[in-house]
C-alpha cells in the first residue's frame, strides 16, 4: 500500500462529492450547481499558492497526444474530457512522475485500477485498458516533495504495451477518438431535458435551477459522470461509451436504477 496507507488518499478533499447536497426525485444525493462549476471551471480550483501555467492545456490538442505517456492507475478515479480532476500526489514514485511531467509536456493519464489490485499495489497491477489523458493546469509543491495537482482531461485513449524504464508506470497509447459533438446536437436536446429532469423536480428546477443553462452538454454529462457518487466501474463504462449521446443515455440510464433503487428502500423503510 502507499504511504499513508490507502491509496484513495491521492485523491484532493475537492474532488470528492459530499453528500446531502442535491436530491434526484427519488432521493439520490446529487451535486449543486458549485460541484458542476468546480468541474468544469479551473479558476474555481485554484488555491492558494498555486502555480504553473495558467490555461496550460490551451495550446495541447488532442491529436497531440504522445504515444507514450506517464499513467496514474486509482482503485476510484475516472477522469473524463474537459473536466477538472484535483489529486494530493504524495507516493513517492508518483511525486517523481508529476515532476517529470512538469518539465514535459504536462500530460499523465489517468487509469482505472481492475479488482483485486490490493495484493499488489506496490506493483503493476492490471488496469482497465481505456483511460483518460490530463493536462496538468496548476501545481502546488507540499513539503516532503508531495504536490497538489489539478489535471484537465484531454482526451480518451487505449492502453496497447507498458514501458518498465522507471519506477512508476509509462504506457503505450493510442488515442481513442469519439463522434464530434456537433453530429448530436438535435438529439441532445432532448437527453438533455430527461437528464435535467431526472436532476431535480420541474417545480425545484423553475425556482432554483442548479443546473447552468448555460454549460455546454459535453461538460454537464462528463461532470456528472465524474462526480456523482457511481461505482468506479460504472464509472469506467461510461467512460468507455462512443461519445457524448451514448455516454448521456447511459448516464440517464444509472439515473433512473437510481431512483428505482431510492424509491424501493423509501418505501420499505416506511413500511418497518
Amino acid at each position: 500500500m502507499p504511504q499513508g496507507g490507502d491509496p484513495d488518499q491521492h485523491v484532493h478533499a475537492r474532488a470528492r462529492l459530499r453528500s446531502g447536497q442535491l436530491r434526484t426525485k427519488g432521493g439520490g444525493d446529487l451535486p449543486r450547481q458549485g460541484v458542476l462549476h468546480d468541474a468544469a471551471n479551473p479558476g474555481s480550483l485554484r488555491a492558494h499558492g498555486l502555480h504553473g501555467q495558467k490555461n496550460a492545456d490551451d495550446s495541447l490538442r488532442c491529436d497531440l497526444l504522445p504515444p507514450t505517456i506517464p499513467i496514474f492507475p486509482l482503485p476510484n478515479v475516472v477522469l473524463f474530457p474537459n473536466v477538472f480532476l484535483p489529486l494530493h500526489i504524495f507516493e513517492p514514485r508518483y511525486r517523481q512522475m508529476v515532476e517529470d511531467a512538469l518539465k514535459g509536456d504536462r500530460i499523465i493519464g489517468m487509469v482505472l485500477l481492475r479488482p483485486g489490485w490490493e495484493g499488489n499495489y506496490e506493483g503493476r497491477p492490471p488496469v482497465y485498458p481505456v483511460g483518460c489523458a490530463g493536462v496538468i493546469t496548476h501545481a502546488e509543491r507540499l513539503q516532503e516533495g508531495r504536490f497538489n495537482i489539478v489535471l484537465r482531461g484531454m482526451e480518451k485513449f487505449r492502453v496497447t504495451g507498458e514501458d518498465h524504464s522507471r519506477a512508476y508506470r509509462i504506457a503505450e497509447v493510442e488515442s481513442i477518438n469519439e463522434p464530434p459533438a456537433e453530429n448530436c446536437r438535435a438529439e441532445m436536446r432532448g437527453e438533455r431535458r430527461r437528464l435535467e429532469a431526472l436532476l431535480v423536480p420541474q417545480p425545484e428546477r423553475q425556482r432554483d435551477p442548479k443546473v447552468p443553462s448555460s454549460m455546454p452538454d459535453e461538460d454537464l454529462v462528463n461532470a456528472l459522470a465524474q462526480y456523482l457518487e457511481f461505482e468506479p466501474v460504472e464509472k469506467q463504462a461510461l467512460l468507455e461509451r462512443d461519445g457524448l449521446l451514448d455516454r448521456c443515455r447511459s448516464l440517464i440510464e444509472l439515473l433512473e436504477m437510481k431512483v428505482i433503487v431510492s424509491r424501493h428502500s423509501w418505501e420499505r423503510d416506511g413500511v418497518h
